[in-house]
């Protein structure tokens, strides 16, 4: 990426606040597989979280020892599991991923509680006092949100197709992430969504994926576009927010 381009003020730190750490984006990558925690393909989740690092390297992001740390387990999980096992040892007691999934079934249990007690009713914030007639309440069902995790492995996901064009030619333009945002918006002054990955020209280079990237975070933080997912994990979309 440029030494000087110009990266708008909080624009990546949101990046890091997708995940809570290391255990949950473990979670992550398995639930969004349909992996069993209990048998944890170690050497497909390894190259998969190994990845997702690389990729937060890439935006210039500084990650937490806890994720580097995490990833050196990883590795050293994988590198054991390739060695011979003893017959004499319990098989629970020999599987070297044995420690790693006791930590995430323990986490997945203090998560799920945490996200019941967050769909419990909070006063003021989901029931108030008030008065008022119920046939004047006219109710629109929002839309749900997608979460930044998946926006963040659709762009990993850009970013492995721009690694395959690696050994093209590539011009490079000076970058700016406002002129990028207003393309965008170009681009999306249609009735219809656009995919997410048609925001990306992948010709440009990682340099070029990058400032889109950000100026679609950008955009979304300004609340010039929306980014809708029509059923859990399915394609994500991009459409220009229209003023009601």
């Amino acid at each position: 990426m440029p030494e000087d381009l110009y990266i708008p003020p909080d624009a990546l730190k949101v990046c890091l606040d997708a995940f809570e750490g290391p255990l949950d984006l473990l979670l992550y990558l398995i639930r969004k597989q349909n992996l069993d925690i209990l048998n944890i393909p170690i050497s497909h989740i390894t190259t998969q979280y190994i990845s997702y690092i690389e990729m937060m390297s890439e935006l210039n992001l500084e990650l937490a020892a806890e994720y580097l740390l995490m990833a050196a387990l990883l590795a050293e999980i994988k590198s054991r599991m390739l060695l011979p096992r003893q017959k004499d040892v319990e098989e629970d007691e020999d599987d070297p991923r044995a420690f790693l999934i006791r930590k995430l079934q323990e986490y997945e249990c203090i998560k799920k509680a945490a996200e019941e007690i967050e769909q419990l009713p909070r006063y003021e914030r989901d029931i108030f006092d008030t008065m008022v007639e119920v046939s004047d309440i006219n109710v629109i069902k929002k839309q749900p949100d997608v979460a930044l995790k998946d926006i963040l492995l659709a762009f990993q996901n850009v970013l492995k197709h721009v690694e395959q064009l690696s050994h093209h030619q590539i011009t490079k333009e000076p970058l700016s992430v406002r002129e990028r945002m207003a393309a965008i918006l170009e681009k999306l002054n249609r009735p219809d969504s656009l995919a997410f990955s048609a925001l990306f020209t992948r010709t440009e280079g990682k340099g070029g994926v990058v400032v889109s990237f950000l100026a679609i975070l950008e955009l979304s933080k300004e609340g010039f576009i929306e980014i809708i997912q029509s059923e859990p994990f399915a394609e994500l979309r991009v459409r220009a927010k229209t003023s009601n």
